[in-house]
């Protein structure tokens, strides 16, 4: 009697206990949207670029499944605000050394009933989107371009969108 009743609060107090990946994402979500990045920059090409990699990113990381419905579970939509290339340091006859290149992006998670599911402490409770921003350094005496720094921009931005979507503890 006593190990039965013991059985039954145990089960009981693991039936809401999540294992896996699963455990770190919110539940009750299965599908995510990602419409085409908005890109604010006159690089036309970052949009496509982040799009790609953030699809690669959830599919790969979470256990959500990407899908092209606007009317999934949720939607993660993320705008390129800022690109800008800074000069570093020059050569004595004023040719560029090393750049750094940077990218920002704003970035919303909803739930179909327009929930937010992406959450920053940072952030306040008015903002619209929680914001990213990566630079990258390159050197075009080293075969390192410009699309280069941006895609391994937008690749990191990639891996830090998802990663905030991560339940908080």
């Amino acid at each position: 009697m006593l190990g039965t009743l013991f059985a039954v609060l145990l089960l009981n107090g693991c039936a809401a206990y999540q294992f896996g990946s699963a455990a770190l994402y919110p539940s009750g979500i299965r599908t995510v949207h990602i419409p085409v990045v908005r890109n604010d920059t006159f690089r036309h090409d970052l949009g496509p670029q982040l799009t790609d990699a953030l699809v690669k990113e959830v599919e790969r990381r979470t256990p959500y499944k990407v899908v092209s419905n606007p009317h999934a579970d949720s939607v993660l939509r993320c705008t390129i605000s800022g690109q800008s290339k800074v000069v570093l340091t020059e050569t004595s006859s004023d040719d560029p050394r090393a750049l750094d290149s940077a990218i920002t992006v704003g970035a919303t998670w909803t739930s179909r009933d327009g929930r937010r599911l992406m959450q920053n402490s940072l952030a306040s409770v008015d903002q619209d989107s929680i914001g990213f921003s990566q630079s990258v350094r390159f050197v075009p005496e080293a075969g390192q371009s410009i699309d280069t720094a941006n895609q391994e921009a937008i690749d990191r931005l990639a891996r830090r969108i998802v990663s905030q979507m991560e339940s908080r503890w």
